[in-house]
Order: C-alpha cells, then sequence, then structure tokens
C-alpha cells in the first residue's frame, strides 16, 4: 500500500513543475503565488519537514499535505493559466532541487531542537 501511496505520489512531479510555472506568471492571483511558493519551493527541497524514516508519519507529507496543498493552489490559480503551464512541461521543462527550501527546513529542525531543549533545560534544571 505505501508503495502505491509513493508511485502516486511521484507522480506529482510534472504538477508541481507546472505550478511552478504558474506561480512566476502575472496573470496568477497573489494569494496562489504565495501559498503556491511554499508548496513549489517544499517539494523541490532535498529535505522533508517530516524525514521519510520515521514509520507512517514520515509518508504524511509526501502522501497527504503534499498533493493537498497543490490542490489548494489549483483551485485558485485560473485554469488557461494552467493549462499553458501543463503544455510546456510536457514539452520536458523541468525543475532542479530547491536548495534554498532545504536550508529553511534545516532551520526550522535546529529552531524547534534549540526551542525543545532550552524548554527541558528550564523544565528540569
Amino acid at each position: 500500500m505505501i508503495d502505491k501511496i509513493r508511485i502516486w505520489a511521484k507522480s506529482l512531479k510534472p504538477e508541481i513543475a507546472a505550478l511552478a510555472g504558474a506561480v512566476r506568471d502575472s496573470r496568477t492571483p497573489w494569494h496562489a503565488k504565495a501559498l503556491g511558493f511554499v508548496i513549489v519551493a517544499y517539494a523541490l527541497s532535498p529535505i522533508d519537514l517530516i524525514p521519510d524514516f520515521i514509520p507512517v508519519i514520515g509518508f504524511l507529507d509526501d502522501a497527504i499535505l503534499l498533493p493537498l496543498g497543490i490542490w489548494l493552489v489549483l483551485r485558485l490559480i485560473p485554469r488557461e493559466v494552467m493549462a499553458e503551464h501543463r503544455a510546456s512541461v510536457a514539452a520536458g521543462q523541468r525543475l532542479p532541487p530547491n536548495r534554498i527550501a532545504a536550508a529553511v527546513i534545516i532551520a526550522l529542525w535546529i529552531a524547534g531542537l534549540t526551542f525543545a531543549a532550552h524548554w527541558l533545560w528550564r523544565a528540569y534544571f
């Protein structure tokens, strides 16, 4: 079952590439651009917010959160804009991994661990 979900999640790659183009399009509303940027950056990040080696929960972002975010952004972007960018992806446009998003996720992990350590220190020492 997890293999089927993983295959389905990987089939979203062309949609993410089209979404990346639509986010940069001037015809896309600003709120769709903002949410789309976050979704695309997270999707292209080589580091997951929830690591995949954590059983069940590790695949939560790839199998539920990411597709849900893509679905929401697609509802906010005009259909003709998405159709144009899907056509460009079908022509072979691809996107590289996003190192900035990876750095943001690493910073979030460091901040969370720092907060937890600080809280534990104050609570028990």
